[in-house]
């Protein structure tokens, strides 16, 4: 403790001691972000055990969430803009203000961007930006919330976990939109804050009607309660067939990577829902996200579908070991083969949903067309029958005004109607 009491250095000697801590301080944040940038770069958190570069700043780096966050984001942002490194280690950017820069920085604009950024407060930082990509004025007190789902343009990043993430640069890139948010507020008692859209609204209400006679107080957390117990049997029978009942398959499947129900329980028991990598230094990932049913030998070597050839491993450490027996440039190449197939099975989806609207709405009009033709028909004195055949007689020209079209339709109608008077007996 006596190494860091100063109180034996004089003003002057302090005050250069602390210039130099400010200047090894930046330095060696510098020096941080750029191991942390590579260290990500190559993915090395994988063959620790730990599912994302975020999952290993914190729990083996012990980094706290918002520290891991900052800078995880600002060793990528300095990954692809490297200027920023320099900028840090010479002091003249604070990490705060390259986490603002990060979302808004693009090879066309990053220099002039960052140079106007230098030795500004965060405030200021927020300013500029303000003024560079101006956003709508909010209005105070109750306001509704925009239609997160609406299409838009976006940007492509990646969030501290690794995982794929989209948000919007038309207005306000890099906006943060709301989110729920659970906090402790006592032992084991929680609070829940979350903004829901009137549909979510809707349903709440609807659930809490529903549970009248069996919760008369439509209590919101006892409403939750429930709807979580549903939701969970729901998607463990999904996720690993999950039942009370369990039934035997007496029908084998001949697919060589379909996994039996009874299997995917009992592994999923086994495994506890957990990711089993265990790094060389025996840490095992403790991921309970993203989980797949993995072979422990490959299907393509003679991996079978049984409780001991099968295994829970998290996506990332799934690709992992992937990769390492059959090779990073095979398994990219496989990944790309696939998102070719999902977006063409996309694009053919769409193309036959955008086929049968447009048919709908053929039929739609046509039906129209023939209704606005058979009401004055039927006010002629024409039988319901005559005025759809002459109608269908009209379809040959959809484009021809009403009256032209009621011309059309009598010069059809009257042979019949005349053939009709001359079949009658005198």
């Amino acid at each position: 403790m006596r190494a860091y009491s100063l109180s034996r250095l004089t003003d002057h000697e302090l005050l250069h001691a602390l210039d130099s801590a400010v200047a090894q301080d930046c330095g060696s944040t510098a020096w941080l972000l750029a191991h942390i940038a590579e260290f990500d770069r190559r993915r090395l958190y994988l063959p620790q055990g730990y599912p994302s570069m975020y999952a290993y700043c914190v729990q083996k780096l012990h980094m706290s969430e918002d520290v891991a966050c900052k800078r995880i984001r600002a060793a990528r942002a300095a990954l692809e803009f490297p200027a920023i490194f320099e900028l840090v280690a010479e002091g003249r950017l604070h990490l705060a203000g390259v986490v603002l820069l990060a979302p808004y920085l693009t090879q066309e604009n990053a220099a002039d961007m960052l140079g106007a950024a230098a030795h500004r407060t965060k405030a200021e930082i927020e300013e500029l930006i303000a003024r560079r990509f101006p956003r709508t004025e909010e209005m105070g007190l109750v306001m509704a919330l925009p239609d997160l789902s609406a299409p838009g343009r976006i940007r492509v990043g990646h969030d501290v976990a690794g995982a794929t993430t989209a948000f919007t640069v038309e207005s306000a890139p890099g906006r943060i939109d709301p989110r729920s948010k659970i906090e402790p507020v006592a032992h084991e008692r929680f609070a829940l804050h979350l903004t829901m859209d009137q549909d979510m609204r809707d349903k709440l209400s609807y659930a809490q009607d529903l549970l009248g006679h069996r919760l008369p107080s439509g209590d919101v957390t006892q409403v939750l309660r429930l709807a979580l117990d549903t939701l969970i049997v729901s998607l463990e029978r999904q996720k690993f067939a999950g039942t009370t009942r369990p039934r035997r398959n007496t029908r084998p499947s001949t697919n060589p990577r379909h996994i039996p129900a009874e299997v995917k329980r009992a592994v999923w028991e086994r495994d506890e829902g957990q990711c089993t990598f265990v790094s060389e230094s025996g840490h095992r990932c403790d991921a309970r996200k993203f989980i797949e049913f993995d072979h422990v030998t490959e299907v393509a070597r003679g991996g079978r579908a049984t409780v001991s050839g099968i295994r829970l491993r998290c996506r990332a450490h799934n690709q992992y070991g992937a990769e390492r027996t059959f090779g990073a440039g095979f398994m990219r190449h496989k990944r790309e083969a696939a998102q070719r197939a999902v977006d063409k099975t996309q694009h053919e989806r769409e193309a036959r949903a955008a086929a049968e609207a447009e048919r709908q709405a053929a039929e739609a009009k046509a039906r129209a067309t023939a209704e606005e033709l058979i009401m004055p028909l039927r006010l002629l004195g024409f039988r319901a029958e005559e005025a759809r055949q002459a109608a269908a007689f009209c379809e040959a020209m959809p484009e021809a005004s009403l009256e032209q079209r009621i011309r059309r339709a009598l010069s059809y109608l009257r042979p019949r109607t005349q053939a009709s008077a001359q079949s009658l007996p005198g």
